[in-house]
């Protein structure tokens, strides 16, 4: 299995996303990979780690979040695999719950987001977001 971290979606996944905006209650997992050192595409000097950068993102995104009818259901460190294999493990990951997809479109849309978003792409070298459904 082959797995990309990115930073955005695809234009397919996107279509996907836009594809049914109404879906109802969806959870995203994301599972995030830090960089070493924080990396700002402006070319600032920073001494942050890639996690305290994108820390400065997360933390005021709650908020954002909260605007859009969403919230955190859990954050945590990956600390380990305790079943199967992988090259390289994840190093933290999150799980957000959205009213709908449109509510994650309209979120991702905003003006805080692409704002804050600076220190995302600063300390992340990439994630992945699996959209789950509570059947």
């Amino acid at each position: 299995m082959e797995v990309l971290n990115k930073l955005y979606p695809s234009d397919e996944q996107m279509d996907r996303l836009k594809s049914s905006p109404d879906s109802g209650e969806v959870h995203l997992l994301n599972l995030f990979k830090f960089r070493e050192k924080a990396l700002y595409a402006d070319g600032r000097d920073s001494d942050l780690t890639g996690k305290e950068a994108y820390e400065l993102y997360g933390q005021p995104m709650l908020k954002v979040l909260e605007k859009y009818g969403a919230e955190v259901i859990f954050y945590s460190d990956v600390t380990g695999l305790i079943l199967g294999q992988i090259e390289e493990l994840w190093d933290a990951f999150v799980i957000v719950k959205y009213p709908s997809r449109k509510a994650l479109l309209d979120m991702t849309s905003s003006e805080e987001f692409k704002a804050l978003s600076v220190h995302r792409e600063a300390g992340l070298i990439g994630q992945l977001n699996i959209e789950t459904k509570v059947p």
